[in-house]
Parts: structure tokens; C-alpha cells; sequence
């Protein structure tokens, strides 16, 4: 049986695959990282296996996380997304959704993307620790500050520092888990650059 970190589900075939093939694993896709910055703000109260059973309904209703049409949602839209079931229907996190895409393309005006922003605070290369439990750190706290700054919402160290780990800056695959050195592989625009040099 495959050795993995004790916090995956086996019971969830989606939990197992983002443990799998997402978590740890250095992300430089601009649209995923501006999905995950925004589905870890949503799980602000709750399990991360409940956001992850809904990132499909919320890529629907978000329309793809694209932040130019999220930067614009109205009322109406807003009314629209309470509605769905199929998301978390929290008045305060949709309206986050919403005032992130705006300081998202604010920033992308002056940092060129949320890739090369938040990549420059490690220099490119992914913090690898030893599997053990952490929560936040001066450098999850640093960004948080940053980006609270610049207008982001549910952007907390702990969050933040939630958002390392699955967008591979820093990998916390348990020493003895099966996934860990597979976890080292880019996805996104540099993957195929990293591969090239291997």
C-alpha cells in the first residue's frame, strides 16, 4: 500500500489525488495560483476536504477564476453566487473573491504576475522541511502582511502559509511518505523549462 502523509483521506479519490499530483508540487499556472490563493481563503473555518469537493462547482460559478471577470462581478452576480449550493455561501468570502481579483490585476500591473511576485520571496526555489507540523512562519507572515496591504481578503499568516504548502513554495510531505521527491516537479509555465534542465 502507498506510504503518503496521514492527513490524506484514502476514502477520497480527490483528496488522494491532490495529495498526490497539487500539494507540494511548485505551481507557476497564474490561473491556479489566483484559484488557490482564493479557495484557501474560503476554507477560513473549515476542512480543506470540503473546499476541494467544491472546487469544481466554484470554478463554474467563478467563471474559471478568470480575475478580469471576477475583478467586475455586480450585485446581481453576487446574489447569483449566495444562491449556489454548490459553493460556500458566505456573504463576507464571496465579496473577498471579488475585492481579490481587483488587487490581484493591481498587482500584476506592478510585480508582472502573482507567479513572479510571490516566487521571488523564496528565489525560485521551494522550501523543503521535514514533514513536521507547521502553521505559520516569519516568511508566511511577511507575505501576509504584503498582501494585506495591497488590499487582499482572507489572506491570515496561517492561510497564507496554507497556501505555501499547496502551491509547492514550501513542501511538508512527511519524510516517509512515497510522494515526496515526486512532489519536487513544477507544473505550470516552467515545467517544461524545469524538464529541459533535468
Amino acid at each position: 500500500m502507498t506510504t503518503r502523509c496521514n492527513w490524506a483521506n484514502n476514502s477520497n479519490l480527490l483528496y488522494l489525488a491532490y495529495h498526490d499530483h497539487e500539494w507540494g508540487v511548485p505551481c507557476h499556472d497564474e490561473r491556479q495560483l489566483f484559484e488557490m490563493l482564493n479557495l484557501e481563503g474560503a476554507q477560513a473555518g473549515l476542512s480543506w476536504e470540503t473546499i476541494l469537493n467544491k472546487r469544481e462547482n466554484y470554478r463554474l460559478a467563478f467563471d474559471n477564476w478568470d480575475a478580469q471577470k471576477v475583478a467586475g462581478y455586480d450585485a446581481e452576480k453576487v446574489a447569483e453566487l449566495l444562491a449556489n449550493p454548490g459553493i460556500v455561501r458566505n456573504r463576507l468570502k464571496v465579496a473577498a473573491a471579488i475585492t481579490n481579483a481587483k488587487a490581484y490585476l493591481k498587482l500584476c500591473e506592478e510585480k508582472g504576475s502573482l507567479d513572479a511576485y510571490l516566487w521571488a520571496y523564496v528565489d525560485g526555489k521551494p522550501i523543503i522541511n521535514h514533514g513536521e507540523r507547521i502553521i505559520t512562519t516569519e516568511l508566511s507572515d511577511r507575505i501576509s502582511k504584503d498582501l494585506l496591504k495591497r488590499g487582499f481578503k482572507f489572506v491570515g499568516s496561517t492561510i497564507i502559509y496554507a497556501y505555501m504548502q499547496a502551491i509547492g513554495m514550501v513542501n511538508d510531505h512527511a519524510a516517509t511518505c512515497e510522494w515526496r521527491h515526486q512532489a519536487k516537479k513544477p507544473t505550470g509555465k516552467s515545467a517544461k523549462a524545469g524538464a529541459k534542465g533535468s
